[in-house]
């Protein structure tokens, strides 16, 4: 079953950004995720069934 998920929910990913950060938070839904790190502030794009698979635990929702 997939995760439900709000837009604004951070999460922390098992994998790092390049920046060092694991925090992130969902800005926008759909079939691709975007997420922006809360250490750098940029935003990447990620398939929402390779999101659900990263996710390591839900910080805030």
């Amino acid at each position: 079953m997939p995760a439900v998920f709000n837009e604004g929910t951070v999460v922390e990913l098992r994998k790092k950004h390049p920046c060092g950060g694991r925090t992130f938070e969902i800005l926008r839904l759909g079939m691709d995720v975007k997420l922006k790190c809360l250490t750098c502030g940029s935003q990447i794009r990620l398939p929402r069934n390779k999101l659900e698979k990263m996710i390591s635990k839900v910080i805030n929702s």
